[in-house]
C-alpha cells in the first residue's frame, strides 16, 4: 500500500466577476488526478507557474479541501474540513519547507523557538531543548546559534532553520514547495547536499515541487509533469527527463535552466 494516495482529486475555484450582472465562472486548478507515493520514495513535481503544483500539495497536506476526490495518508482519509486538533495525526506525519526563508520565519522568535514551535503545537513528548540542538546539528548549524534571531542569519542558514523546524518532530513525509529557488547558486548547492544527506540517512518520503531540473535529478526517484491542472506525464525521473514522451514535457525541459549536480 502506498503511503500517500490521491484518487480522482479535483479542485475548482469560483472566479468573481467585476460586474454584478455577470455570472461567476469556475476555474479548475486541478483536474481529476490519481497519485501513489510509496514510503521512502521521492517524487518531483514540475510544471509552469499556474500548472497546479502547489494546489496539489496543499490538497495532499490537508491544507485545502478538494472539490471532489480523496486523499489518504497511511490508509487514513485526509479531511481538510476537520478541526486543527483532529488533524494532529497528519501534522505529525508531515513537514513542510516553503520557498522563501525570509518570509517563512517569524522575526520575533529565536531559532530555538521557531524549531520548538511544532513540538509544542503537536504535543510531542521529550526534551524539546535537546531536540532543538540535535536537529540544528543535523542541518549543519552550531547548537549555540539557537538563541539568535532570523535577521542574524544568512539566507542559506535561514533555510536550514526552516528545514530543522520541518523535521524536528520526526515526520515520515517532507514536502518542499520550491525550497531552493530563493537561494543563490552556491547556497542552493549546499542545501541540496543537505537534503541528499537527509534522504541517505533517514527514511523520509519526499515530495518536492521544483523548477530546477538539477534538483529533481539529484533528489527524486519519480517525477510528474503538470500542465493546466493535469498530470501530462509521469514515470521514473531518468526516463521522463532524458526521454520525455510528450511534446509539452520536451518544450518545458528545454526552457528550464539546469543547475549543475553537486560534486562527489
Amino acid at each position: 500500500m502506498s503511503l500517500i494516495e490521491a484518487r480522482s482529486l479535483r479542485r475548482d475555484f469560483v472566479v468573481p466577476q467585476r460586474s454584478s450582472f455577470a455570472r461567476a465562472r469556475t476555474q479548475t486548478a486541478l483536474a481529476e488526478t490519481d497519485l501513489d507515493i510509496a514510503e521512502g520514495s521521492s517524487l518531483g513535481i514540475i510544471g509552469e507557474s499556474g500548472s497546479g503544483k502547489s494546489t496539489l500539495i496543499r490538497l495532499l497536506l490537508g491544507l485545502d479541501r478538494p472539490t471532489s476526490g480523496t486523499v489518504t495518508v497511511d490508509g487514513r482519509a485526509v479531511d481538510a474540513s476537520a478541526s486543527a486538533r483532529s488533524l494532529h495525526w497528519l501534522r505529525r506525519q508531515t513537514g513542510l519547507v516553503f520557498q522563501d526563508p525570509y518570509a517563512s520565519l517569524d522575526p520575533r522568535m529565536t531559532a530555538e523557538q521557531i524549531i520548538r514551535e511544532p513540538l509544542w503545537a503537536l504535543d510531542i513528548p521529550g526534551d524539546h531543548r535537546a531536540r532543538v540542538r540535535e536537529v540544528l546539528a543535523q542541518v549543519g548549524l552550531e547548537p549555540e546559534m539557537a538563541n539568535r534571531y532570523p535577521h542574524e542569519f544568512s539566507g542559506g542558514q535561514r533555510q536550514r532553520i526552516a528545514l530543522a523546524r520541518a523535521i524536528a518532530h520526526r515526520p515520515r513525509i517532507l514536502v518542499g514547495d520550491e525550497p531552493l529557488s530563493a537561494l543563490d547558486v552556491t547556497v542552493r548547492a549546499q542545501i541540496l547536499e543537505l537534503l541528499i544527506d537527509l534522504r541517505r540517512t533517514t527514511e523520509l518520503t519526499l515530495v518536492l515541487v521544483s523548477h530546477d531540473i538539477g534538483v529533481v535529478q539529484n533528489l527524486c526517484d519519480t517525477v510528474v509533469v503538470m500542465k493546466d491542472g493535469a498530470v501530462v506525464e509521469r514515470g521514473a525521473t531518468a526516463d521522463v527527463l532524458l526521454h520525455p514522451s510528450q511534446e509539452y514535457t520536451k518544450t518545458l525541459l528545454a526552457a528550464i535552466p539546469v543547475m549543475p549536480a553537486p560534486p562527489d
